[in-house]
């Protein structure tokens, strides 16, 4: 029996929820959006907005396909009633500062609930993206349910229907592309006045229907030497950008970096890096811990690993020179993983897996993850720590 056989089933999703009660007012009002509003026009339209009914239809269709999920909310109208709607319990993590909301609830609610949360659902048109992407940036995996009157933006999924879908892959294992998507919106004061201004504001990652977009042959079958040459193409220009001290773990699909690197890699091991270089060979847990410890306090330490096919295993497993110590240095935001999608579809839906000997480090880690998959491709996947 393999570990992940033996091993507690993954924990829930940890789903987050933040609705814009004003969302979508100014339609049926004839407005052109919801900015601009006096304080008197926001407490007579506020309770006509269809956003919190749009964002319990989700939370109903989560329900009712069996998705296993831990829901965190902001209170009221911002979230919990659309909860209650649903019939779903959900942890309320704050309140809006008053009954008619405004955008500094928007940012104070975002920022409080991407820090818990695996995924963080927004229900609102382009205003709220540009509220979510002001207060949270391109860090956390985050997708918008439509409500608003202006829904230009690119982080929106077509419908409820469609988020709860793209939710259930997600959970499913199923590859779910990952990508940073515009946020845009319209002048309301120049739109009223007759001219069309738009502007982007910003990025936020969301997740997106799955495909094969590049190094494919006919059939959709990856060619697994030009996928990990994609791979490690994305790789090298993150090095180039990021700078910092890069671990290089074993495996064929690393070894199309360190092939790249000037010096001399390993196939089998952990190899070291830095401004383009390979500076270490083949090094053990002890060289890793110095040259980590060695490093200022503001250089980051990145990892990037390989799952070992079939099994899955990303730490743990043949790269045991990777110690507890090491990884914490790294952190989340340091840890890297890459695969060709074969490799993960070859997982059937099972998690990646995590096995640092440290539980509490296993349990930090433990949630969905960004894949490298090709060349500006990624999927997010469910990442187990193991305890």
């Amino acid at each position: 029996m393999s570990a992940s056989e033996t091993s507690a089933a993954p924990r829930p999703l940890r789903l987050g929820l933040l609705v814009n009660p004003l969302a979508g007012v100014g339609g049926p009002a004839a407005r052109k959006g919801s900015d601009g509003l006096t304080d008197s026009e926001r407490e007579s339209l506020q309770g006509n907005a269809r956003a919190v009914e749009r964002a319990s239809a989700v939370l109903s269709g989560l329900l009712a396909m069996g998705i296993g999920f831990d829901l965190y909310v902001w209170g009221g109208a911002m979230g919990a009633a659309a909860a209650r709607a649903a019939g779903c319990e959900a942890i309320v993590v704050g309140e809006p500062r008053a009954a008619v909301t405004t955008a500094a609830d928007t940012h104070q609610a975002a920022r409080a609930l991407a820090d818990r949360v695996d995924l963080l659902l927004f229900c609102g048109g382009d205003g709220t993206a540009r509220d979510v992407c002001a207060a949270i940036g391109d860090g956390p995996l985050v997708l918008g349910i439509p409500a608003g009157v202006k829904m230009h933006s690119g982080v929106f999924a077509l419908s409820p229907g469609a988020a709860v879908r793209l939710i259930d892959d997600l959970v499913a294992g199923r590859l779910v592309s990952s990508h940073c998507a515009e946020v845009r919106d319209l002048d309301e004061a120049a739109l009223r006045g007759g001219r069309v201004v738009a502007r982007t504001f910003g990025h936020l990652r969301v997740p997106a229907e799955h495909r094969f977009v590049q190094a494919v042959k006919s059939g959709g079958r990856e060619d697994q030497a030009l996928v990990q040459e994609d791979i490690a193409a994305e790789i090298l220009e993150r090095m180039a950008n990021a700078g910092g001290l890069w671990l290089l773990g074993a495996g064929t699909t690393l070894a199309a970096v360190k092939r790249q690197l000037a010096g001399a890699g390993t196939l089998l091991g952990v190899d070291v890096a830095r401004e383009g270089a390979l500076i270490v060979g083949d090094a053990c847990a002890s060289q890793l811990e110095e040259l980590v410890g060695s490093c200022a306090a503001q250089e980051q330490v990145h990892i990037v690993v390989s799952p070992i096919g079939g099994q899955g295993f990303v730490l743990g497993r043949g790269n045991q020179q990777l110690s507890p110590a090491v990884v914490r240095r790294a952190g989340a935001a340091g840890l890297m993983i890459a695969a060709t999608r074969a490799k993960l579809l070859a997982l059937d839906g099972r998690p990646l897996l995590l096995d640092t000997g440290d539980n509490a480090l296993n349990a930090e880690l433990d949630g969905w993850t960004e894949v490298i998959t090709g060349y500006d491709d990624t999927v997010v996947y469910r990442l187990q720590g193991l305890t």
